[in-house]
């Protein structure tokens, strides 16, 4: 069964509960989402305000404080938001990512190649048994130990080679500051590890971005050979238009085709614009490289009719938040407007206490006119 590109979005949005905003706990909306992207501090929040209904920041917050979820470097060797237990369970699947990073072409490659990286990495761990450190602590603690060493290339080195949680304040709403890292196991006492089990992985991929191609769950996740993984695991199979095999699960449903997907505003760094091979499902190669930025920066996106039709921005003084929205092409009045709407919406609930402003520009509206520039009330 072929299934159409406007399948594969509608399906996308359903599973990244962007076709409409879910009712439930952030602990399972974190976990159903297969994490959250965070390179940045800030971006899972604004991923879970367009998600889920009535998400404030303390939600999170909170769940960062008492542990029930870490920041750590993982798929991709990037920075994501996960339950804790997920983060003890998939570091060790994601471990060769870490290991490939260690082994190409940087600035980091020679210096490290004359250390041994087991006896740092326990002169690490007997550091942090002692407490946290920042980086800039944790890099001049080690110069001290390995003084030939750049404190760069140790940082790289150890947070390659060690499970590192980045602790709070990193993270909390509001808060400010450097990261500062402990040892995952350390960090997580009393968390059972779940089973390692590549497998596991890719059902959990699959239930948040599915059904995808053996490519996209490896692009998602940056570990290769899943097709052997898979060829195992009990999967329903799709082609899709252009011919490839798309995976998953064996009980998910599909929505059809002509489901409205009402515009959204994604932020910064989501998710969704990241986990797969062939992005197009989400937004058009052109776009692609207006919202992701040469150094690896993703914008906060326009999303009308489940695709990718712009970017916005904002900038904020002691008492005021203005938000731009940039449209790629031409709008309409109703989307601009909706838009505009869900821009209030998002400095109100980002920005309390401030006067607030939506402009739009860019793209036009509707072939007609000039940008709206509608300052908002709340």
């Amino acid at each position: 069964m072929h299934l159409s590109h406007r399948v594969l979005n509608r399906a996308t949005l359903d599973r990244q509960l962007l076709l409409k905003p879910a009712k439930m706990p952030v602990l399972d909306a974190v976990t159903h989402l297969a994490g959250l992207q965070a390179q940045a501090p800030f971006p899972p929040y604004y991923a879970l305000w367009c998600r889920l209904q009535g998400f404030q920041p303390d939600d999170l917050a909170s769940l960062l404080l008492d542990r029930s979820v870490v920041r750590m470097v993982l798929m991709r060797g990037t920075v994501h938001l996960v339950p804790a237990a997920d983060a003890l369970a998939w570091r060790p699947l994601v471990q060769i990512v870490m290991d490939r990073a260690l082994t190409a072409a940087n600035q980091h490659r020679e210096p490290l190649s004359k250390l041994d990286h087991d006896a740092v990495a326990k002169t690490t761990s007997e550091l942090l048994r002692e407490r946290p450190y920042s980086s800039d602590q944790l890099g001049k603690a080690l110069v001290e130990h390995y003084p030939e060493t750049p404190a760069g290339s140790l940082m790289f080195l150890v947070r390659a080679v060690l499970p590192l949680v980045q602790i709070p304040p990193r993270g909390v709403w509001g808060k400010a500051g450097q990261p500062t890292y402990q040892v995952a196991d350390h960090w997580l006492d009393g968390v059972a590890a779940p089973e390692q089990s590549a497998a596991e992985l890719v059902r959990r991929y699959l239930a948040a971005f599915g059904p995808a191609t053996v490519a996209d769950v490896q692009a998602w996740a940056g570990v290769t050979k899943l097709g052997e993984v898979v060829e195992e695991m009990d999967l329903r199979t799709y082609l899709d238009p252009e011919g490839r095999t798309l995976y998953d699960l064996p009980d998910a449903t599909l929505p059809d085709e002509d489901t409205p997907a009402p515009t959204r505003l994604l932020g910064p760094f989501d998710q969704t614009l990241l986990a797969y091979a062939d992005r197009t499902r989400m937004i058009s190669d052109e776009h692609r490289k207006r919202v992701i930025t040469i150094n690896g920066l993703v914008k906060g996106t326009l999303l009308v009719d489940g695709r990718v039709r712009g970017i916005w921005e904002t900038t904020t003084t002691r008492g005021s938040a203005t938000m731009v929205l940039t449209p790629f092409e031409r709008l309409t009045k109703r989307d601009i407007a909706a838009l505009e709407s869900s821009g209030r919406k998002l400095l109100a609930w980002a920005e309390p206490g401030k006067t607030h402003e939506v402009v739009s520009g860019g793209g036009g509206v509707d072939g007609r006119g000039p940008p709206h520039h509608r300052p908002g009330g709340d």
